[in-house]
């Protein structure tokens, strides 16, 4: 009981002592109990081995088995006993070493206080999930015959915070591990996904690249001259990395080597990377830039630049792969030549991965290429430049191989497994399936390969395409097509060796153990921005052919990702995160919009700003400072029309001059019909306003006509 004693005294050592020694009183005293109750049921033989005469290796056996009790006991009594870290996270942390040590058999040789340390745990362990409000034996108090929300929870999920976005409804949920809502931001702000940071702040990326507060409140925004589209990420350094489409005119591409039979007459959509370092809250500065455009080969045309043997050069991009194979589909070449949809960074090797959809591939590009190098074929760690260092999902788009070489369709979200976790250093992918007609396979995977890699550099047989041929693990269901999502999905490797997996589509979210059972299984309670109610199913729109039966639907709970945090993640301890209650009992934007009406009926909601032709309201209220449109009466013209708002901000350091004098293309928020909230006779609008001063806004509503419903609201620098 000594040992106990002292770790117990060394955690109050470090706290207050009057708030912590009541806990620790109550430990003790259960800790009395627990050892008794161990001694008069057997709980231990009395085994002693340190004059036993037992041999070195049991000896070892026991001291290791010993200091790894002793671990998950003082993990857990920090738990109980630290009134300073954020309680539901470190009450989860402590419900994962419970787990562990629940699992856990002391070898024959271990000393009593070790048997008494594992008896205690259990005891502490009781009154974790007393106040956690779980029973042990199954994670899910919620019942049986669910449609929505938490179905499925089962001893192995590993335990963290899954943080997802409503596809419409832009509202981004933070869920604890029975799928009660611990955190929310309705941020009134259309983009894709979100991501947790390190300071507890959301990153996303839509019109704009925006930075949100714990409130909601907007402490960084950044626009450039592309557009943003699918996915960003924070770099080690600080800064931001983006994926922008840019566009090239039908006489650009032509002379770039694309056959003329295949461009489309508005030109190409390409795909480059930026490298942004915030210098401000309204503004940042570009410190490296990577363009697909700058690594072209050709075959068509030898008289135009580029023009080379393309299966001679796999580190090389073929201008005409895509657009050919769009083109003979009747699709949009300018839209889908590349249409990546995922960008990761790896910093031991400072690498980077991108996914062309449209290419079935992954590629991986060499970030420590200058941005002049990046531009060429020498430089950098590998000395290659900006040119492919790795591709892999379909040797056909380099030259090699046919259809049934291919590995890859239209996949999303490949990224390199971080360090720690099993399988660190391979790749995994969300392999969707879907293809142009003729070459699906209409179901999809998770795929996970490990990469050919030597130094900075990929392995590849000369005339050969790049290896793996067999994957290292994959995910699928028994009957492959019962799990396809031709669009959206990701994945992600957790510490315990599960895999949580996105299924987009159906806007279903779940934990896969090694052995592909389902452990953990969540379907997101959202009908467009609607909450759905226990008994109630997402409403399902367009659909994909499939050769097994029915066509597969796209629900309106779709979800693009979601992410799994570690109740130790740094941006969970700044929340203030609670069980709140489950989605499907929460308001959603429609009843949030009733409110807004009633409150500005009854004169108390924020200040009413301008009236011009439709009433914009400042609310600085508990979910940040915003502006409000209410129109009354509301035509069905006016609800599908987009608001816009400009904003001139009081210091001129805090956006470049043209943005200052222009705006960000004079949509520094722009939302469209799916943002209006509509009945009948009324319409309602939301946006987000950044934290630095504006001296003014300029706000207004787009018509068949044009920009209308002008007004001047001035804010003199608040």
């Amino acid at each position: 009981m000594a040992g106990v004693a002292s770790r117990l005294t060394y955690i109050c050592s470090l706290k207050r002592q009057n708030e912590c020694l009541p806990r620790v009183v109550a430990v003790w005293a259960a800790a009395v109990v627990a050892t008794i109750a161990g001694i008069v049921s057997g709980g231990w033989d009395g085994a002693v081995y340190a004059d036993g005469g037992a041999d070195a290796g049991k000896r070892a056996a026991a001291d290791e088995s010993g200091a790894t009790i002793h671990e998950y006991t003082q993990r857990i009594l920090w738990a109980l006993a630290d009134d300073d870290a954020n309680e539901w996270v470190r009450y989860w942390q402590a419900r994962a070493d419970c787990d562990a040590a629940a699992a856990y058999a002391l070898p024959g040789a271990a000393a009593p206080l070790d048997r008494a340390l594992l008896i205690l745990t259990a005891v502490l362990c009781a009154q974790i999930d007393a106040r956690l409000g779980v029973n042990p034996a199954d994670y899910s108090p919620r019942g049986e015959n669910r449609s929505v929300g938490l179905l499925l929870n089962e001893p192995g999920a590993a335990l963290g915070y899954t943080l997802f976005t409503g596809y419409w409804n832009h509202d981004v949920f933070l869920l604890d591990p029975l799928g009660r809502v611990a955190y929310a931001w309705h941020l009134d702000t259309p983009f894709g996904h979100a991501k947790l940071l390190d300071n507890g702040n959301l990153l996303v990326s839509g019109d704009s690249v925006l930075e949100f507060d714990p409130l909601g409140n907007i402490v960084w925004q950044y626009k450039h001259g592309g557009q943003f589209h699918h996915d960003f990420l924070k770099m080690p350094n600080g800064n931001v990395m983006l994926l922008v489409r840019g566009i090239k005119t039908r006489e650009e591409a032509v002379a770039a080597g694309a056959n003329p039979e295949f461009v489309h007459e508005s030109g190409i959509k390409y795909d480059y990377l930026i490298e942004v370092r915030p210098t401000g809250a309204g503004a940042g500065e570009v410190v490296w830039e990577w363009s697909s455009w700058d690594h072209l080969v050709q075959d068509f045309d030898p008289s135009k630049p580029n023009y080379g043997a393309v299966d001679e050069h796999p580190e090389l991009i073929d201008i005409n792969f895509a657009l050919e194979t769009a083109s003979k589909h009747d699709q949009l070449p300018q839209q889908t030549w590349l249409h990546a949809n995922a960008i990761d960074y790896n910093p031991a090797l400072d690498q980077i991965m991108l996914s062309p959809r449209q290419f079935s591939e992954l590629w991986i590009i060499d970030r420590s290429a200058t941005t002049e190098e990046a531009r060429g074929h020498s430089g950098g760690n590998s000395g290659m430049g900006g040119d492919l260092l790795y591709r892999w999902g379909n040797p056909r788009a380099y030259g090699h191989g046919d259809a049934g070489d291919q590995r890859l369709f239209r996949q999303h979200q490949p990224h390199w497994i971080p360090p720690g976790l099993p399988g660190a250093g391979n790749i995994l992918v969300f392999n969707n399936g879907w293809e142009f007609p003729g070459d699906e396979r209409f179901y999809s995977s998770v795929d996970e390969i490990a990469p050919p890699v030597d130094g900075y550099h990929y392995h590849r047989y000369e005339g050969e395409a790049y290896p793996p041929d067999e994957l290292a693990w994959t995910y699928g269901a028994e009957t492959p097509a019962d799990f396809y999502a031709p669009i959206l999905s990701g994945t992600q490797r957790l510490p315990n060796g599960n895999t949580l997996i996105v299924h987009g589509t159906a806007g279903t979210i779940f934990q896969a153990a090694s052995d592909g059972k389902i452990v953990w299984k969540y379907v997101v309670p959202l009908n467009d921005r609607a909450h759905l109610r226990q008994g109630e199913r997402p409403a399902s729109g367009r659909t994909f052919p499939t050769l097994y039966g029915d066509p597969a639907p796209l629900f309106a709970n779709r979800t693009y990702r979601a992410y799994w945090y570690p109740p130790g993640h740094p941006g969970l301890q700044v929340l203030d995160l609670a069980p709140v209650a489950y989605i499907e009992d929460l308001p959603d934007k429609r009843d949030r919009a009733y409110a807004i009406l009633a409150a500005a009926a009854a004169g108390d909601f924020g200040d009413r700003l301008a009236r011009s032709d439709f009433d914009i309201y400042l609310d600085a209220g508990e979910e940040g400072r915003r502006l409000i449109y209410i129109k009354r009466p509301c035509a069905a013209d006016d609800a599908r029309a987009g608001f816009f708002l400009h904003i001139i901000p009081a210091d001129a350091r805090d956006l470049p001059a043209h943005s200052r004098e222009h705006g960000f293309g004079n949509r520094d928020f722009n939302f469209g019909a799916n943002d209006v909230l509509a009945s009948d006779d009324w319409c309602v609008a939301t946006r987000r306003l950044p934290l630095y001063p504006i001296e003014r806004i300029r706000t207004g509503q787009f018509t068949a006509e044009g920009e209308a419903w002008r007004a001047e609201v001035e804010l003199g620098g608040e």
